[in-house]
């Protein structure tokens, strides 16, 4: 089971990272545009509903790992689980009540929870060897998961991260229109 979700997770995160690089040109090419593409697809509820399942998705995936597979999480995991964690519950409460003022919380959580975990690639793709996050057993250097070639755990968790937030700041832009 542990290959199929690895493959299933590594080709959402391709597919997510595909979205972001076309947002970043877009916005690059035609910041007005890519606002009135936002306002006309993109409502509040829109907003929530889709970043709910993407934080829903990296919580699922981040159990199954650690509950599941038996993958001992490190302690930048653990960080990055606190920032990703509790935007399913503030998200589904919030779709519950028909809240969508959430943004900027869902924001916050996003964008501390993509530092940490831009600092966790830096120590697997560019640090050397020997750069260590923990004092735990495991180490942040190791690729419990390596899909397409290049996912790791760490890398899906930054595209959650970064996903959630360019949904966020592509809603809160349309509302500027």
């Amino acid at each position: 089971m542990t290959p199929i979700v690895n493959l299933s997770l590594s080709v959402l995160t391709f597919l997510a990272q595909i979205f972001l690089l076309w947002v970043v040109i877009f916005a690059l090419l035609s910041f007005e545009k890519i606002k009135k593409l936002a306002a006309k697809f993109l409502s509040e509820r829109n907003a929530v509903l889709a970043v709910f399942f993407i934080s829903l998705l990296a919580t699922s995936g981040s159990l199954f790992y650690s509950q599941i597979a038996h993958f001992v999480p490190c302690e930048l995991c653990w960080f990055q689980r606190i920032f990703m964690y509790p935007q399913v519950l503030i998200l589904a409460i919030a779709l519950f009540k028909k809240e969508n003022k959430i943004i900027d919380y869902s924001l916050t959580l996003a964008s501390v929870g993509l530092l940490i975990s831009l600092y966790h690639n830096y120590i697997i793709y560019i640090a050397p060897t020997s750069a260590t996050c923990s004092i735990s057993s495991v180490s942040c250097a190791t690729k419990f998961v390596l899909g397409l070639g290049y996912v790791t755990i760490p890398l899906m968790a930054a595209t959650a991260f970064a996903s959630i937030i360019a949904i966020l700041l592509l809603q809160k832009f349309s509302d500027k229109q």
